[in-house]
Order: structure tokens, then C-alpha cells, then sequence
């Protein structure tokens, strides 16, 4: 195992705790719809290029009869970037060491009326150190009332720390999930925000306080579409949709880039991918 300083094991703590939350209340829902999957767990290691331990994760999946495919992943790895990548790193062009944990989750619903969803939380460590994350819906066939929802849950999140946050957050958001090469949106948004420095005690107040938002409204937004009786024509709008998110995530997500450039778990990583899609 990696050793790990007092903000470290703190934020490496708060990710582990926020998965167990997020995993009992999943499966919650899976038992009011009358199903009984659980969170099955699979720990990985990594080594390090050079031979030294490199930390590692425990990815969580859970096939059910509400969440067709959810994946839950905490992972805490350090080490060295390779010279050419450690170039695109914030802080670590002068110097490769690293740390970063965090946790990501991605959930793809069996019923086309429930919105898929990311989130993703992370403290990293080069010459700098901070937090980035956020949350994005990503609905098949949009609903105002859960856009809205969604979007208000984390503008109080938001607000509770810095007035401009919102703002500057979900505008990221629409600019880093869109498809170039399709020309739209991956879906209606939320934040996303990264290389957050300054006092780890504020900065790590707001990346807990992102976890509880998410943990608060998307629960919601479940329940509330989850038994919404849905046609062939709605499972095809939603299986045409994956396509969409799974371009995405291949070709153009930071998250999966990372995790493929650091040895990271492959089978935690691409676990984003959604289990069934379809290119027309």
C-alpha cells in the first residue's frame, strides 16, 4: 500500500463512506421495485512502472431490475506519470509523482424514462493539490421537472460555498460533456469543476457537500420515474442514446484517459460503458 498523509487518508475516507451510502440506498430501491440485487465488489492493485506499490480500488457493480447497469469505484493510486503525460498533468510537468483518489459512478436505467447519471469526486496531488468532480443527468427522454431538480439541488450546493460556483460550473459542464463530432450535448447538464486549490479544508467541505447533493436528488428522481410504463419505441430511444454516451466517454472523457495512462483497473474503468447500446 501507498502511504498516505493526513488530507489523503481523509479524502480517501470521505470517498469510501460516500460509496456505502450511495450503494445501501441503490439497493434500497432495488427492493421497493421488488428486486433483490446488491453491490457485488472486486479489489484490484497497482503496481507502479518502477516496481513499487501503487495503491489500487474496489469496483462495485450492481445489475438490477431498476439500475439495469450501475458501477460504483473508489480508487487511491500514486506513483510516477509517464514523462509524456505527466506534461498534460496540472503541477507535474517539473515532477511525475503523484497521488489521486476519488470516486466515480456511472448508472444506466432500465426503463428509458429514468435519466442515467454520472458523478465523480477526486483529490489529486502532483506540486499542486486539489479537488475536482461534479455531476451530470443524462436522460434519455428529458423531464423539466427532474432537469430542474437536478440543476437546484446542486445550485444549493453550489451557493453554500461561492456565489459565482454555480455559474462557472455548469457552464463547464456544458462545455466539456458535448460531442463535437455529433454536434450536441451528451445530456442537460449539471457541474463540473477541477484543479480546485486552495484551503483543502474549504475545497474538501464543497466536494463532500457535491457528494451529499448528488446523494440527495438523484435517489428522487428515481423513485419518481421508476415505474413510468415505457413503449418499444422509448427502449429504442434510449438504447440510440448509449451510443451517444459511450462515444463520449471513449473518446473524449479525462476520466477514462487518466485512469488508462496510470495503470489503472480496466475493467473499473470502462465499467461507464453502458450494457447494451445501438448505432442506427
Amino acid at each position: 500500500m501507498i502511504e498516505l498523509d493526513d488530507e489523503q487518508q481523509r479524502a480517501r475516507t470521505w470517498f469510501e463512506t460516500l460509496r456505502d451510502r450511495i450503494c445501501a440506498e441503490f439497493e434500497a430501491i432495488e427492493r421497493e421495485a421488488g428486486g433483490d440485487a446488491a453491490f457485488g465488489y472486486t479489489s484490484w492493485d497497482r503496481t507502479d512502472p518502477d516496481g513499487a506499490p501503487g495503491g489500487g480500488g474496489v469496483r462495485g457493480l450492481m445489475k438490477g431490475k431498476v439500475f439495469e447497469k450501475v458501477g460504483v469505484n473508489v480508487s487511491t493510486v500514486g506513483g510516477r506519470f509517464s514523462e509524456e503525460f505527466a506534461r498534460t498533468i496540472h503541477g507535474a510537468a517539473d515532477d511525475p509523482r503523484f497521488f489521486a483518489t476519488g470516486i466515480s459512478l456511472v448508472a444506466h436505467m432500465a426503463n428509458p424514462h429514468v435519466p442515467a447519471v454520472h458523478m465523480n469526486t477526486r483529490f489529486l496531488a502532483t506540486t499542486r493539490r486539489w479537488f475536482g468532480g461534479g455531476a451530470d443527468l443524462n436522460p434519455p427522454i428529458p423531464y423539466e421537472e427532474d432537469t430542474a431538480a437536478f440543476h437546484a439541488r446542486l445550485r444549493a450546493a453550489c451557493a453554500a460555498h461561492d456565489q459565482t460556483f454555480y455559474d462557472r460550473f455548469a457552464k463547464w459542464a456544458d462545455d466539456y460533456f458535448y460531442i463535437p463530432h455529433r454536434g450536441v450535448h451528451r445530456g442537460v447538464g449539471g457541474i463540473f469543476y477541477d484543479h480546485l486549490e486552495g484551503p483543502f479544508e474549504e475545497t474538501f467541505a464543497f466536494t463532500r457537500d457535491v457528494g451529499e447533493a448528488f446523494l440527495d436528488v438523484f435517489p428522487r428522481i428515481v423513485r419518481r420515474r421508476m415505474e413510468t410504463p415505457f413503449t418499444p419505441e422509448d427502449k429504442a430511444r434510449q438504447l440510440e442514446y448509449r451510443g451517444r454516451y459511450a462515444e463520449f466517454n471513449l473518446i473524449y472523457d479525462r476520466g477514462t484517459l487518466f485512469g488508462l495512462k496510470t495503470g489503472g483497473n480496466v475493467d473499473a474503468i470502462l465499467m461507464s460503458l453502458p450494457p447494451v447500446a445501438t448505432w442506427n
